[in-house]
């Protein structure tokens, strides 16, 4: 059987034992009453009110709340001990023999995923302590300080493009277009190649969901399949042709005289570089739309800028860019008081521990200036803390500060729209009209609607 024969025999066998069943398993959970069920359906299907009405009713049940298919938690002491935890680690339960098992190794592709090793996300020490110590020395902190004029640059240079006698999505137009400059700046990326790059994060990220439905398996399939091809033939070039940018170091890097390996070099530098964009995009959707649903809090910044990385922080805390994340016990251990069994999964609701009345005063409130906002978990914590929590953070205030600099009559217009994907959590349009309109509502509107 040739190998194109094959990849459409396996595609549908891997969708249904890594997707389908699970996703038949959630909806019929969740149609009983199960929280972590519910909270994968609203992630994809429902409303606001309902994913933070799933998450405060984990929250009433304990500090660790037993659903059907897992153990769930949305208290921020628990996340953090969970998170931090050398008994727990990454990755998701699979079938551990049997014929489902034969099934998934039999049919999952050769491809980068952001979810399978050797991807930071789910390697444990030694290897993730290789990965990471090789990626950190080339992507330091000092680093990212040196890129805040370019970014400024950028910012800017994103505004003067726009029209602001017309609506605009920001989202396609500024929102995204910024942190993917940047990190393709960073990272070697060629102009031309970037809007194909943003076309292709884009569309691989609910590659970290579960429960994807064949239409949105077979998109992100097709995405990953292209984007590691093009990041395979990327790197060949830098080889070629090294600069000085990141990924040129990275490609040079080596710990006690090894390197990475091929395999382990593609996952490395493709989370780098979608990580790099994905969560800001959402990171700066979100705080615009709580910047001008606010507008108290947006006129303190005006009076005192000093507050914008501060701001940023609590944009992270009250509307986090990752909802959730989980981890499977690697041996048999105790949390919150509760026995847990090795191989058991725990959903740490980072959002709802964002959110936790014990750590945060009135914590539905957003306040710029909030004294501890930067304890939220949204770059999660222990070893597995955000690689790029420095640069997000950057890019933020000076993404959010630019833009309403600018535009200090910004307004959201109707046409919202939050993306459909589980984890994470941002929107996927956000039309906005960038000064006073000078035409009717209803013509505005009517604008909107066209694009």
């Amino acid at each position: 059987m040739s190998a194109p024969v094959l990849n459409r025999v396996r595609t549908p066998v891997h969708w249904a034992v890594a997707h389908g069943l699970p996703r038949f398993v959630m909806r019929t959970a969740a149609r009983r009453g199960d929280l972590q069920g519910q909270l994968v359906v609203a992630g994809a299907e429902q409303g606001e009110d309902e994913l933070w009405d799933i998450i405060e009713q984990v929250r009433a049940s304990g500090p660790l709340h037993r659903a059907g298919l897992a153990h769930m938690t949305a208290d921020h002491a628990v996340v953090k001990e969970v998170l931090t935890s050398r008994y727990f680690v990454t990755g998701l339960p699979e079938p551990s023999r049997g014929p489902l098992r034969k099934l998934l190794v039999w049919s999952t592709p050769d491809v980068m995923h952001p979810v399978r090793p050797p991807s930071l996300l789910v390697t444990e020490p030694p290897d993730h302590t290789r990965y990471r110590r090789l990626v950190t020395r080339v992507f330091t902190g000092r680093a990212v300080e040196q890129l805040r004029g370019r970014v400024e640059q950028i910012a800017h240079g994103l505004l003067d493009q726009l029209d602001p006698t017309r609506p605009v999505d920001l989202v396609s137009a500024y929102c995204s277009q910024l942190p993917v400059t940047v990190i393709s700046e960073v990272l070697g990326v060629p102009e031309a190649d970037r809007p194909r790059v943003l076309e292709l994060g884009s569309a691989a990220a609910a590659s970290l969901d579960l429960g994807l439905s064949w239409h949105e398996f077979r998109t992100v399939d097709k995405a990953l399949r292209e984007f590691d091809a093009w990041l395979t033939s990327h790197l060949a070039e830098l080889r070629r042709h090294p600069g000085q940018d990141l990924m040129s170091q990275l490609l040079r890097a080596q710990e006690d005289g090894v390197g990475l390996s091929e395999e382990e070099l593609r996952a490395t530098a493709g989370l780098v570089l979608v990580a790099g964009f994905e969560t800001t995009v959402n990171l700066l959707g979100n705080g615009v739309r709580l910047l001008h649903d606010n507008p108290d809090q947006l006129e303190r910044l005006r009076r005192e800028p000093e507050l914008w990385p501060n701001a940023v922080e609590e944009v992270l805390r009250l509307d986090p860019p990752v909802l959730l994340t989980a981890r499977q016990a690697a041996e048999d251990t105790e949390i919150a008081g509760r026995r847990i069994r090795s191989g058991t999964l725990v959903t740490t609701l980072l959002a709802g521990a964002n959110r936790d009345p014990k750590i945060f005063d009135d914590p539905e409130r957003f306040d710029v200036a909030r004294a501890n906002a930067r304890e939220h978990q949204s770059f999660s914590s222990g070893r597995h803390h955000c690689l790029g929590a420095t640069l997000a953070r950057m890019e933020g205030e000076v993404g959010l500060r630019v833009l309403f600099d600018r535009f200090p009559d910004l307004a959201v217009v109707p046409g919202a729209r939050r993306r459909t994907t589980r984890i994470l959590r941002g929107y996927s349009r956000l039309p906005v009209r960038l000064q006073p309109a000078s035409i009717s509502p209803d013509e505005e509107v009517r604008r909107t609607v066209l694009g």
